[in-house]
This record gives C-alpha cells, sequence and structure tokens, in this order.
C-alpha cells in the first residue's frame, strides 16, 4: 500500500548535538509512528521524535522529545480506515507540482 503522510516538527526541540557530518551533508535521523486507523482531535495519525541508539534504549535513557506530528493524506485504497483521512488520486496529488 502506498501511503502520503505529511511531517510538522518544532525545529526548536531539536537537540543539535544529534546533528551528524554525512557525505552529502548534516542529518538527524529520526522516528516516527503511524496508526493510519486511528486518528486524534486534530486529525494527526502519529508522532516524530529523534531516534534513540541502542545503548539508550537498552539503557533505558530518557525517550528524547517529540519535535512535531505526522498526517496521513494519500493512501492507495489500501487498509486506512480513518475517517479524517481524506483518499485522492494521483492525479490530485500531482497538479499541486510544478515539475
Amino acid at each position: 500500500m502506498k501511503v502520503g503522510i505529511s511531517v510538522r516538527i518544532d525545529v526548536t526541540k531539536i537537540d543539535k548535538s544529534r546533528l551528524y557530518k554525512g557525505a552529502k551533508g548534516t542529518y538527524l535521523d529520526l522516528t516516527t509512528f503511524v496508526d493510519t486507523d486511528t486518528a486524534d482531535q486534530y486529525e494527526n495519525h502519529g508522532f516524530i521524535s529523534q531516534s534513540q541508539s541502542k545503548e539508550e534504549r537498552e539503557a533505558n535513557a530518557d525517550r528524547p522529545p517529540i519535535l512535531g506530528n505526522v498526517k496521513v493524506f494519500y493512501t492507495d485504497g489500501g487498509e486506512s480506515r480513518s475517517t479524517a483521512l481524506k483518499e485522492m488520486s494521483m492525479e490530485e496529488l500531482d497538479s499541486d507540482i510544478p515539475f
């Protein structure tokens, strides 16, 4: 199933010590949890946070703060049953893309 997901984060909550240099830029590992079957009162289907390392998880370290929310805006007609989810065709999605 194809899913389109919109992500909005509060960049002021980013722990800048978790940014790292890569071959083509500066990166930040993020984790998101999405439940396409359930939306909250703001029609969000999940959240996004900075990723924890394996060592941090094993040490039961405090979880990084939630940076923002995720909202499913498209599925290709698969399994989602959320009433807040508006199914859109690929033509509708492509109509706003300038390239």
